[in-house]
């Protein structure tokens, strides 16, 4: 209570529930899901269940201004005089006290942040931090700045042993970055700080609008699973950057190669080194690119070097990969056209195909391309085999050699360098001929991975009939041309 008996206004954060316990309706039972996922061999997410964690997180509908803690954060501009509602509602609080503190300060540049006292608000410190202004032009660059300004912050309170810190939405309204944007390197930032210095603070509260809150619900279970239901489900719409071990933006083009011998070949081998030059910054160095235009042209000439056209290739992938993570597939996974189920006798991910539950002629193949590389991107960077069943598949169910062409041109290395071996079960003679055709004269290194199988019992020499899920169909098609090997049936796929 104030001295003069009225109900004060300011909200003490040891009070609010934590991320977890605000939100414990939509817990899962994760004894059980740990049970699931050991069994089914399911990918972990990078940024995984973590009770502790969850347990310092607070999402607050409210003015950072009015939160009690051990610090607010204050975004405002190089001068320090913006008037943002952010900045205003803790200049009117804090009183005169704050502007004379924040002349002494002379600014804040770019991704800096600078301390004062809190004077007449509940917190005792105020960080104060510049958010970049977003041009898509120079995206790369406003990752950077906004990573530093919540990384500095982090910083700045685990250096003066402040037990809890409140943030407001740092990327303002007025410097036009994209809320959704924002909130991906704000969450992953303070994750990954939690990860390395959870013991040097309590609580991180974020303090957002109504219209931010939206935001924050929706991808605070990326970065901060609540159950490992949740962890799983919440792999599939990560970013493709995901950051470095602090959460800050990954910039291919800021690594170069420098060869302990110069002159050896470029081969990959151990005497090479990576050297990340992200240190350099936002400075014009760090800028300047070669003409876009001439890189074509040489790839056209054949003259671009083999590492220039790797790169190009996996930011083409990663584009293919973030529309999968962000675009509604349900239509095709309802298709039941694809499923992981067990694994062979090398202990290598089994992944199935439904040739006839794939009618080509009425979907959009590329809505199908994106799905498969939307269930795939996670098991491909381990070793893994496909069976695929053309059982029963008419005119309607083939995929064309331009189809599976552009689909091995597109995907990612590793999945071709880890698919050990792919199983075309219940063959054609037609199939038989395109498959070796198209194995010999339209890509490379496939032909000896692919193996006819006639039968399922010639099948089961490679997988056994337990790790695999069948369509039932599949089944009595099998029993009735070569006969029953076994008398229960295995479940089909439940997806």
């Amino acid at each position: 209570m104030d001295p003069l008996g009225a109900p004060s206004q300011f909200v003490n954060s040891e009070t609010l529930p934590c991320w977890t316990d605000a939100y414990e309706d939509d817990q899962v039972d994760s004894s059980r899901n740990q049970l699931e996922k050991e069994q089914d061999g399911a990918a972990s997410s990078p940024f995984p269940y973590r009770k502790d964690i969850n347990a310092k997180v607070i999402l607050w509908k409210g003015a950072v201004a009015l939160l009690n803690c051990t610090a607010i954060v204050n975004t405002s501009n190089e001068t320090l005089t913006d008037k943002n509602p952010v900045s205003e509602s803790i200049l009117m609080l804090a009183g005169p006290e704050l502007q004379e503190d924040l002349q002494k300060l002379k600014g804040c540049r770019t991704g800096e942040a600078k301390l004062t006292k809190g004077f007449n608000l509940a917190a005792r410190f105020i960080i104060h931090t510049v958010g970049p202004k977003y041009k898509p032009k120079y995206r790369t660059a406003a990752e950077s700045s906004l990573y530093s300004c919540y990384r500095n912050v982090l910083q700045l309170a685990k250096e003066h042993a402040m037990s809890s810190v409140g943030f407001c939405v740092i990327a303002s309204a007025k410097r036009c970055y994209p809320l959704e944007d924002a909130t991906h390197i704000a969450l992953r930032t303070v994750r990954r700080f939690l990860e390395i210095h959870g013991e040097t603070i309590d609580s991180v509260v974020f303090a957002v609008s109504e219209q931010e809150e939206a935001t924050y619900k929706k991808l605070l279970p990326l970065y901060f699973p609540r159950s490992l239901e949740e962890e799983r489900r919440s792999l599939a719409y990560l970013p493709t950057d995901i950051g470095n071990a602090d959460g800050e933006p990954v910039v291919p083009e800021r690594q170069i190669r420098i060869s302990e011998k110069p002159g050896l070949p470029d081969d990959g081998s151990d005497h090479e080194l990576e050297v990340d030059l992200s240190f350099i910054g936002s400075h014009a160095f760090a800028r300047m690119e070669e003409d876009v235009d001439k890189q074509r042209r040489l790839i056209l000439q054949g003259q671009m070097s083999e590492v220039a056209l790797k790169k190009q290739h996996q930011r083409n992938y990663n584009r293919w990969l973030s529309r999968a993570r962000t675009e509604d597939l349900s239509d095709i996974a309802a298709l039941r056209a694809l499923y992981q189920t067990g694994v062979d006798n090398y202990g290598r991910t089994v992944m199935v195909v439904v040739g006839r539950n794939i009618p080509v002629t009425l979907i959009d193949m590329e809505k199908a391309l994106l799905y498969f590389i939307h269930v795939m991107d996670h098991i491909a960077v381990k070793e893994f085999v496909i069976v695929y069943f053309h059982t029963l598949t008419s005119e309607h169910n083939h995929l064309d050699s331009d189809f599976l062409k552009k689909m091995y041109d597109i995907v990612d290395v590793k999945y071709k360098k880890n698919l050990g071996a792919l199983y075309f079960v219940h063959p054609t003679f037609r199939s038989k001929i395109s498959t070796w055709f198209f194995t010999t004269f339209t890509v490379s290194g496939l032909k000896d991975k692919v193996h006819q199988v006639e039968r399922l019992q010639q099948l089961f020499t490679a997988i056994a009939p337990e790790q695999i899920d069948f369509p039932p169909f599949v089944l009595e098609y099998d029993a009735r041309e070569y006969g029953p090997y076994y008398s229960s049936s295995p479940s089909s796929p439940a997806l």
